[in-house]
């Protein structure tokens, strides 16, 4: 008999991996300007959701694609009231112009609506909304509480504070879509603002509740407990960190400043890591946790990495030499080609559907419905 190999063996991904991935497509997002990529990407991450988001989890991939489509929104309503500073020639409307003061360079309330300030507006809207459909997709595929497993022990408190940023909005949504449902059930179909207004009560109500289970669960399981540390040791960790941030902060100017020069900025930047690394490497020390069954790190894992820096790296390459339709030109406004290389790249991340394994969960539900859909065949 064959041994399974490790993609076909259900088990849950480790969850750094999935960020890896996720964070990825998000850099390739950013520096792209051609909605036919970002399309692809939105859809990469969507069908990937599909595929490997295991069953009874969350499902925060689409509250971020419903936010980033209030942001696209958000963002044209905004450039055709005070304008975005790119020139048009297509004038679509012609709005009353009201004159503001001197000091508001650069805006204006009103006037001429052309044609090409909404679709850059729209595009930067919808490079925004991928960046935030990536992240959706690594928060569906990996739950921020198992990524937390893996923060170190210095950075828990900070971690803690994100995973519950994280999941309060997409738990939010799910809880007005179930008291939605309930209302529905009890004949209340009503919409529009005044529907939306009933449904504020009961939803702040669930998400106060939610929070007070959530303090009482954290105290139960000892959070904000300090760790017994001597001056000493706090006095080099806190100048640890602060040289580090000083030095990284500077590191980085110095690579993005083209005055000052390379030399200065790398080195620099490497150094203020390298202390930030070592400061967090002593706070651990004295602040020691433990992880009940660590996820494995095996090959499914460096597959997915790969697939997801993919991307990101050669978009990031593209943007920095200009390749044609990576960036599409505003004015005249042109058809955006569909450059080759760069769409490969982005559909072999893809391919974690395929090279990652199936969560347990899901792997059990295919299980038992796939023999029902071949009787009722």
């Amino acid at each position: 008999m064959a041994r399974p190999t490790p993609a076909a063996t259900p088990r849950m991904l480790h969850p750094v991996a999935w960020w890896v991935w996720g964070v990825g497509l998000a850099t390739a997002a950013a520096h792209t300007t051609n909605p036919w990529l970002l399309l692809l990407v939105i859809a990469v991450a969507g069908w990937v959701v599909l595929e490997r988001r295991e069953v009874g989890a969350l499902d925060s991939f689409r509250p971020f694609l419903i936010i980033g489509l209030f942001a696209i929104g958000l963002r044209v309503a905004l450039t055709i009231l005070l304008g975005n500073g790119v020139p048009g020639q297509v004038v679509l409307v012609e709005l009353p112009q009201v004159r503001l003061p001197d000091w508001f360079a650069g805006l204006r309330l009103g006037g001429p609506v052309t044609l090409e300030s909404v679709v850059a507006a729209g595009i930067d809207g919808l490079r925004l909304a991928t960046t935030l459909a990536c992240l959706g997709a690594a928060n569906g595929l990996a739950s921020p509480r198992r990524l937390l497993r893996y923060a170190p022990a210095t950075l828990y408190d900070i971690g803690t504070a994100i995973v519950v940023a994280l999941t309060f909005a997409p738990a939010l949504v799910d809880l007005a879509g179930r008291v939605r449902s309930a209302r529905r059930l009890r004949g209340h179909s009503g919409t529009g603002v005044r529907e939306l207004a009933r449904l504020a009560v009961p939803v702040l109500e669930g998400a106060l509740d939610r929070s007070l289970d959530l303090a009482a669960s954290m105290e139960s399981r000892g959070y904000g407990r300090t760790a017994v540390r001597g001056r000493r040791e706090r006095i080099v960790g806190s100048a640890l960190a602060l040289s580090g941030a000083c030095g990284s902060v500077a590191g980085l100017f110095g690579v993005m400043s083209a005055s000052s020069g390379g030399w200065f900025g790398l080195p620099m930047l490497v150094s203020g890591l390298a202390l930030l690394a070592t400061s967090l490497v002593l706070g651990s020390r004295r602040d020691a946790r433990t992880a009940y069954r660590r996820d494995p790190w095996r090959a499914p894992e460096w597959a997915t990495c790969a697939l997801g820096l993919l991307p990101a790296v050669l978009l990031v390459h593209a943007e920095a030499d200009a390749w044609p339709g990576i960036t599409i030109t505003q004015v005249p406004l042109d058809w955006p080609p569909l450059p080759a290389l760069p769409t490969l790249a982005i559909l072999a991340a893809v391919l974690v559907a395929w090279v990652t394994p199936v969560p347990p969960r899901l792997a059990r539900a295919r299980a038992t419905t796939l023999p029902a859909r071949l009787e009722t065949a």
